[in-house]
């Protein structure tokens, strides 16, 4: 047991939305950053609005070797708050697998830290849990941010020198992407695997962003329920993603994996027409019910006999720059269960592998060109009472300041049923919103 303890102080809000800009204007002072904003989206499995974490106390990074027993042993032998992120790459943790292709953003495998300073938004109540070192410094803080002017702009201390415009090259062209579909393809008609997720990355080299501004710019276009601003040294991950990966409340488990995407209108008919059509699509809900499936056997790893059950089949849920299909997959674990042990079992999530998951991931190493890292893997927290939330690393843009390299990746399911053409056209409205941010951060 940790032998530091927090302390709380609560205070309420006139201004909630005022306050979180100026909550992140102040984090960017600090090293280590994790700040995680549910864009006021109402969902049924959600603890707070907004969560802020800075200044490390204790952390972990490495490689993933052996990474999540490090893991498993820093979360028990901390039991306090932990923030951080899995990258895809711990796949070969967890199975026989490599990592091999180019990566030119060089983030460690798995991240995570203890933070000094925490603070936990819900509605108009703000929760301020401090390290006992720094306890005396809440008040202190908390006047600070509350006489931060935000009219002066919220990106003052971001900014720097100015960059200049980005220019994004893509690793694939459009014909050798259409090429490795129907390798894919090919893979599906032999029987080799059912469903896989294939990606590509976007890239931009010796160029450079402002992370807080175009985390903005990118949230603002999207509003999803599970955005992320991290920051570790000259790392950066800015995160839209309307996805959670995996959460615990007490023995609950909670699965939340999406598959199948359509585009919003303007008009509100024609928008409404758009749901109806991706319900009924067979191939997108073939694609979701694909990875329950996946989900629940994942899942049953951990949980307690018979507890394995599918709350939401193929829901659509609408966001800002798309509608979703949604499936909510939950079970109940026993007590003597870890935390990181129901993560292990289930990691990477099915919704960006495939079915089956190994042979999945094996064709998905040989045919895509950058190694994955952060995307498709999951940013979150564990509570001091065990408690975890994650959501997926996707619709992300990732920036290593040092290396002066932009990255975003985006992919799509490829099933049987998979027309090269359209899942290209479906990557560049996934991809949309992030070359949206990153042009608009220009000057």
């Amino acid at each position: 047991m940790n032998e530091q303890v927090r302390s709380s102080k609560e205070y309420v809000l006139e201004n909630p939305l005022e306050f979180k800009a100026k909550l992140l204007q102040w984090a960017q002072q600090f090293e280590e950053v994790i700040w995680l904003d549910s864009n006021d989206y109402k969902q049924q499995y959600s603890s707070y609005d907004a969560v802020l974490a800075v200044d490390a106390f204790t952390g972990i990074k490495t490689d993933y070797y052996n990474g999540f027993d490090k893991l498993k042993e820093y979360q028990e032998q901390t039991q306090d708050w932990i923030f951080g992120y899995l990258s895809y790459d711990l796949k070969n943790d967890v199975e026989n697998l490599v990592s091999k292709n180019q990566d030119d953003l060089g983030f460690p495998d798995l991240c995570f830290f203890q933070p000094k300073k925490l603070f936990l938004l819900k509605g108009n109540t703000l929760e301020i849990q401090y390290l006992r070192m720094v306890d005396d410094e809440i008040e202190e803080d908390f006047e600070y941010i509350t006489a931060i002017s935000i009219e002066t702009g919220v990106f003052d201390k971001d900014m720097g020198q100015p960059c200049e415009k980005i220019k994004i090259s893509l690793r694939i062209t459009k014909d050798v992407y259409k090429e490795k579909v129907n390798q894919m393809l090919a893979h599906i008609h032999r029987g080799d695997i059912y469903e896989a997720n294939f990606c590509q990355e976007f890239y931009a080299k010796n160029s450079c962003i402002h992370p807080l501004q175009t985390y903005y710019h990118l949230n603002s276009i999207s509003k999803p329920p599970f955005a992320t601003f991290f920051k570790m040294n000259h790392c950066y991950l800015l995160s839209a993603s309307p996805e959670r990966y995996l959460r615990k409340e007490g023995k609950k488990i909670i699965s939340q994996p999406i598959k199948g995407t359509a585009k919003r209108s303007l008009d509100i008919k024609e928008d409404k027409k758009m749901i109806s059509d991706l319900e009924k699509d067979l191939k997108e809900r073939s694609e979701n019910i694909m990875i329950v499936d996946l989900v629940r056997n994942d899942l049953s790893k951990t949980a307690t006999k018979g507890s394995v059950k599918v709350e939401e089949l193929c829901k659509v849920y609408s966001f800002d720059q798309v509608h979703q299909m949604i499936s909510t997959v939950v079970s109940e674990i026993g007590s003597n269960t870890s935390p990181v042990d129901v993560i292990k079992t289930t990691f990477p999530m099915g919704s960006m592998t495939g079915a089956p998951k190994i042979s999945a991931m094996q064709i998905i190493e040989n045919l895509e060109e950058s190694k994955r890292g952060l995307y498709s893997g999951a940013v979150g927290y564990f509570s001091p009472e065990g408690n975890f939330d994650f959501n997926v690393v996707i619709r992300s843009i990732l920036y290593n300041k040092e290396k002066q390299y932009v990255s975003y990746t985006v992919g799509g399911a490829i099933t049987a049923k998979s027309d090269p053409d359209k899942e290209y056209e479906e990557c560049l409205l996934k991809a949309k919103a992030m070359r949206e941010a990153l042009e608009g951060t220009s000057f």
